[in-house]
Formats: structure tokens, C-alpha cells, sequence
């Protein structure tokens, strides 16, 4: 615990898949929100919307970022759209999580914080979910999303013409 800061830092093991060692020396992971990330990610994976309705806090929203510095906002309203037009098609997000690391958690106050890692069809990302929890201490909504991906294009792209035929 840092008296300065009152942020608790932890760090993993070896990475949910085994590997080598990441994240903050010496520190030890908050397995409550590792949880409740697999929950969540499992829920996207299933396609389970009434799960993602529930998982997304009413003031969620996702920062995406690229290595040109291009940036994409999205709230739940985009979101649940994204997973319902998926779901309609018959079609999902992915097909594994395998590829996920988590690399770090800390908790603030009424929040929590999860670094992840993933490297999809051979592109890395990396991410950081902002958690709400309850009075009970229960990790409840994601609050913020902040992606790192390599190219961010596509993104503006779609959100330019849906922006434009709206």
C-alpha cells in the first residue's frame, strides 16, 4: 500500500497463460478483479447480451489508441450496437482468450484498475479497464477502457460514415 497515493499495485506470476513474468516486481495480482475480467471476457465471448448490458457501467467509455496517435471514442450505446449486429449476424468477438495476459491490477478508492495483454491473429494490444466497485466491495461495471492497438483508421472510419449517414 503507498500512504501517499493509498493505491494498491499488484502484479502477475507468469501471466494467465503461463509465461514469463510481467507487470510491477514483488507484487501480487487482485484475483477478485482478474475475476471479474474473466467473467466479463467470457461473457463477450459467449455473446451473452443481457451479461454485457450489465457489465458496461451507463457511463462507460473506450479510448482507443494507435501508434500515430489517432483516437476513437466509443460509450455502451456503441458498444452494445457492435455486440447486437454481431449477434444478429450469428457471429461473435473471437474464439479464445488464450492469448490474454494480465499483467497488473490496483485498486483506488471505489475503483480498480486491470493492465491486459493480448496479441490477436498476431497483432499486440494492450488495454486497461477502469472497474467500479460497490459499497460491499464487489467489482460491479467497467467504467473506462483505454486500448492501445496499432492502427486505429478503420475505427474512425466506420464511426465517420456512421456519423455521417445518421
Amino acid at each position: 500500500m503507498n500512504a501517499t497515493s493509498n493505491t494498491e499495485l499488484h502484479r502477475t506470476t507468469g501471466g494467465t497463460t503461463g509465461g514469463p513474468s510481467d507487470g510491477i516486481p514483488g507484487e501480487a495480482l487482485d484475483e477478485t478483479l482478474i475475476e471479474r475480467m474473466r467473467e466479463y471476457l467470457a461473457a463477450g465471448l459467449a455473446m451473452d447480451l443481457a451479461a454485457l448490458e450489465e457489465f458496461y457501467d451507463d457511463e462507460f467509455e473506450n479510448l482507443r489508441i494507435d501508434e500515430t496517435g489517432q483516437v476513437v471514442r466509443l460509450t455502451k450505446a456503441h458498444f452494445m450496437a457492435r455486440f447486437r449486429g454481431l449477434a444478429a449476424q450469428g457471429r461473435t468477438v473471437g474464439r479464445s482468450t488464450d492469448d490474454v495476459r494480465f499483467l497488473a491490477t490496483t485498486r483506488h478508492g471505489d475503483q480498480g484498475t486491470v493492465v491486459m495483454y493480448r496479441c490477436e491473429q498476431g497483432v499486440p494490444a494492450r488495454y486497461t479497464f477502469v472497474w467500479r466497485r460497490t459499497a460491499d466491495g464487489r467489482w460491479s461495471t467497467v467504467l473506462r477502457e483505454f486500448s492501445f492497438e496499432r492502427d486505429v483508421t478503420y475505427l474512425r472510419q466506420m464511426m465517420a460514415a456512421a456519423t455521417a449517414s445518421a
